[in-house]
């Protein structure tokens, strides 16, 4: 089965309206609508040739979407390359590579193709073990990539017995089988040697969190004889990191109570003591305000929201509520504590966030010292020309 959908397909020609060549050329990877000076009607994901704004001379070769904002997805800036099988599979193997040279045996998931950061724009997929989900952003890329394709590929080259897609639609977790049965469980898997699982078919994101792996590794080093809240805790993933590294008690909260009793589950999974963890189902806003008016406060605290800002217009509102959080974060950790604070998205930039953070902090009426800024991990990479792309910001703080 082919890898790409589209490849015999002829490229049309687009060509843009002001200089971008440099931008391209470093490997920026979009081309916006209003950046060419046509946008012709064709269907989606056709192969396209850009042309510079002057001359008409080829500056990269991508895939096209006559209705979307981001109009063309630059896939080669080498002149003449065609975006066939070929092109995809070297890609794609190249992607592996990176990862086999960053995972050991004691961690089986991670993600394995991170669209633009890899080449291959638009198409993500994230392996658990010996499964793996494909996701691919938005009709032009469903068109262009060929999703069973892939998942034939990646089982005959990694060996996988179960390949999904996640679909768009109003319910947030419709899948696709690919290959292999229908999963009747989670799948487990390892990350640092810490044993997890991920429900590949109702789970968020494609099951679990992957991009915080590092990030919970770190906020362990935090957590030897501490208590630990982690609010919007979803299946404890840091509570989990928190009790191996000896954390007194750990507070795990979460809106939703399937996910709390995954949490519970993993930490039983990890031969964790069941008196040293407790989960609380609740909005996390009213729980922790109410925590403050009691004056109830704990060592460390990790905020690790879901995106506020689903686009540039929510950005004002976004920004008020993790203002909003994190000082109800800083009122519940106790004096020298640590506070952690996460943003996942890529409409609010590093500035802004760390600008959120310090007017929560004032807002609390405290003082905090930066431990350490972090971003996605490795296995997420980014192109260097593509700011936008880097969505995930981690801050720890001490506060006095």
């Amino acid at each position: 089965m082919p890898l790409v959908r589209l490849a015999h397909e002829k490229a049309i020609q687009l060509q843009l309206r002001r200089d971008l060549v440099r931008s391209v050329k470093r490997g920026h990877a979009w081309i916006y609508a209003e950046a060419l000076r046509a946008t012709p009607k064709t269907k989606p994901g056709v192969p396209a040739i850009l042309l510079d704004n002057r001359g008409g001379r080829e500056i990269g070769r991508g895939y096209y979407d006559p209705d979307g904002t981001i109009a063309l997805r630059v896939c080669t800036t080498r002149r003449g390359e065609v975006l066939n099988d070929v092109w995809a599979a070297g890609r794609m193997q190249r992607a592996i590579a990176l990862r086999e040279t960053l995972f050991t045996g004691d961690t089986s998931a991670y993600r394995l193709f991170n669209g633009e950061g890899d080449g291959l724009p638009g198409l993500v997929c994230d392996r658990y073990a010996d499964a793996a989900v494909l996701q691919l952003d938005g009709e032009a890329a469903r068109r262009f990539w060929h999703a069973p394709g892939i998942a034939a590929w990646l089982t005959d080259k990694l060996g996988l017995n179960l390949v999904v897609e996640r679909l768009p639609g109003q319910h947030p977790t419709q899948t696709r089988l690919l290959s292999g049965s229908q999963p009747q469980a989670p799948i487990p898997f390892t990350e640092h040697g810490v044993c997890f699982t991920a429900d590949l078919i109702h789970g968020q994101k494609t099951g679990f969190y992957l991009d915080q792996r590092e990030n919970r590794l770190r906020m362990g080093a935090y957590a030897p004889g501490k208590t630990v809240l982690n609010v919007f805790g979803y299946t404890g993933g840091f509570s989990v990191y928190a009790g191996l590294a000896g954390a007194a008690h750990v507070t795990t909260v979460d809106s939703a109570m399937p996910a709390l009793e995954v949490a519970a589950a993993h930490w039983v999974l990890n031969s964790l003591s069941e008196e040293r963890h407790s989960t609380v189902c609740a909005d996390t806003f009213e729980f922790l305000k109410a925590a403050s008016d009691g004056a109830k406060t704990w060592k460390v605290v990790i905020l690790d929201p879901p995106s506020f800002a689903p686009n540039q217009a929510a950005v004002p509102k976004a920004l008020n509520a993790y203002q909003r959080l994190i000082a109800l974060g800083a009122s519940v950790t106790a004096e020298n504590g640590v506070l952690a604070a996460s943003s996942c998205s890529s409409h609010v930039s590093l500035d802004q966030f760390t600008h959120a953070c310090q007017e929560g902090i004032s807002i609390a009426r405290r003082q905090a010292t930066m431990l350490g800024i972090y971003t996605q991990p490795p296995d997420h990479p980014v192109p260097l020309a593509m700011p936008e792309f880097r969505y995930l910001k981690f801050i720890i703080m001490r506060l006095d």
